[in-house]
């Protein structure tokens, strides 16, 4: 700006000193030419005024950008005072929050739970329990001697028979099935609560699961969700079976994972071996366009299967057998001309490598869990490994140990409640959790026989617990503590821990309805109790 001044100011001295009247001649006569002159000098004075108009806008510039510098750096300014305090306030109100949830949760806890300091985390029951009152010994006794123990013998009739049929059936069904296409079927196993002596709820059902593995050259190549790839938290607990040549590796090489144009050749495998037929595919039971296995399709070719294998040997036996359940392919019904029926469930897996871990493709009686993502997804049991658990521990415990009498007591209150309120989100596998859990926790002379009052109260204590929590996590997966006997899978021992009421998160619905049959199930307990058995003074 003093530059500008300083021009502007020559410019005005230049005219003066040259302006003709200031300093005219001495004789003071006026030439020839004067009014040429007079003309240059207008023409001059008329530059001169504009240079100095172009100057004056110029400096108007020049102030006004300069202004407008000025005007930024003061909004710069008072944006990054304004974002200081924005996030201030945010913070301030991320600290109101978060002492809000915090005085919540212990209002909540100090509501939900009994405050007395003596008792454990494990050991804490709700306020909906207290008043409620409990069974004694001599009750519980008397309860379970005439009300469940008479089963066991019945029960062990049934496993019986339906063994030695579901044998003749898988027989028969061999028979009829091509070997050089068809699946190879194994023999079946027992798993659940009948071969593991707690069911007490009529009618009885055997659960029996069928192995089957695909015919040569093929095998199956599974993928479980902690085998190292991401998967979904709604697909945890799920695999899916691959079905390769057995002389493929899926692994070592990238064209079977990549498109590698028309022009380009894969050096290791020919073009016979990466590209098979649809239909040969879909013969194998894969979904359709892919080589994963498809559980649908599996349950489609296993009730064919069953079907005609019963139409070979039904004319030895005196009675009918059919599909008694469209929601579960595997559920049979025989049915006795005397009116008279035997349920039982027959179901096909695949099993996880060398393990007695299988990929089931139907659950029956599942509750109200979540289905499958898709058919291609198979749901992993641990079945034959809880059944060795049992069996493993039974053997360090007490004669007599009140574990499976506990578990006995409470999925009969638990069926009978529901029986009355309707279904819930527990189901018995639930049960059975809580007490592989309590079996681990507690010492072996905490199950004697005398001890199944405490035993039984601790089961309702913990179940509680995870209901309030929402967590009640599996037994195997993620439980570093298997015994080694057992010869469990070290993958799923290093996995991440499986929370089976994660359904109870998602479904507010079904968490409020299952909490409500839990504490109308405490408060009905000593009535249902001596509803079923004689009293005893």
């Amino acid at each position: 700006m003093p530059v500008g001044i300083f021009r502007v100011c020559l410019v005005v001295i230049t005219a003066i000193v040259n302006h003709p009247l200031l300093f005219p001649k001495e004789n003071g006569t006026v030439p020839e030419n004067a009014e040429e002159i007079i003309q240059k000098m207008k023409e001059r004075e008329e530059i001169l005024r504009l240079e100095q108009l172009r100057l004056e806008q110029e400096i108007a510039d020049q102030e006004a950008m300069q202004k407008a510098l000025e005007k930024a750096a003061e909004v710069v300014e008072e944006s990054k005072e304004e974002k200081v305090r924005w996030d201030m306030w945010t913070a301030f109100s991320m600290v109101i929050f978060l002492l809000i949830e915090l005085w919540r949760q212990d209002f909540q806890e100090g509501n939900w739970q009994d405050t007395g300091g003596e008792e454990d985390d494990m050991a804490v029951l709700g306020k909906a329990f207290k008043g409620v009152a409990f069974p004694d010994k001599a009750v519980l006794a008397s309860f379970y001697e005439k009300r469940i123990l008479g089963t066991t013998g019945d029960m062990a009739r049934m496993r019986e028979m339906v063994e030695g049929f579901a044998d003749d059936l898988l027989e028969a069904l061999r028979s009829v099935c091509n070997r050089d296409a068809d699946m190879e079927v194994e023999d079946c196993m027992g798993v659940g609560s009948m071969y593991e002596n707690w069911r007490v709820r009529k009618p009885f059902v055997c659960d029996l699961i069928v192995p089957f593995a695909p015919p040569e050259p093929y095998c199956f190549r599974s993928q479980t969700w902690c085998s190292g790839d991401s998967f979904p938290p709604d697909e945890q607990g799920y695999g899916t079976i691959k079905v390769c040549r057995a002389d493929e590796d899926v692994t070592g090489c990238i064209c079977d994972k990549t498109k590698l144009g028309e022009d380009m050749l894969c050096l290791l495998h020919s073009q016979a071996n990466t590209t098979r037929p649809s239909s040969e595919m879909e013969d194998l039971l894969c979904f359709k366009n892919t080589q994963y296995l498809d559980a649908d399709q599996v349950m489609k070719w296993f009730q064919i299967a069953v079907t005609k294998a019963w139409n070979r040997i039904s004319h030895k036996y005196e009675f009918d057998l059919s599909f008694s359940l469209l929601d579960s392919p595997g559920a049979l019904k025989i049915k006795f001309r005397s009116g008279k029926s035997i349920a039982f469930n027959l179901t096909p897996v695949v099993q996880y490598e060398n393990s007695d871990i299988y990929f089931i493709s139907h659950f029956p009686r599942r509750g109200l869990a979540a289905d499958l993502p898709s058919s291609t997804h198979w749901f992993l049991t641990f079945a034959v490994y809880e059944r060795r658990f049992i069996q493993l521990v039974s053997k360090m415990l007490p004669p007599n140990a009140c574990h499976v009498s506990c578990l006995q007591i409470l999925s009969f209150l638990h069926g009978k409640q529901c029986s009355l309120t309707g279904p819930s989100g527990l189901t018995n596998y639930h049960l059975k959790t809580v007490m592989l859990h309590l079996l681990q926790a507690r010492s072996s002379q905490d199950w004697a026989p005398e001890k199944l009052e405490a035993r039984l109260q601790d089961m309702l204590k913990f179940l509680e617990k995870c209901l309030h929590e929402k967590k009640l996590y599996h037994f195997f997966i993620g439980n570093g503590k298997v015994p080694a006997e057992l010869g469990f899978p070290i993958i799923f021992q290093r996995a991440e821990p499986l929370n089976l009421f994660r359904p109870f998160v998602l479904r507010w619905d079904i968490y409020r309805k299952t909490v409500d049959t839990f504490h109308e199930m405490l408060r009905n307990m000593s009535a249902l109790i001596n509803e079923y058995t004689v009293h005893v003074p």
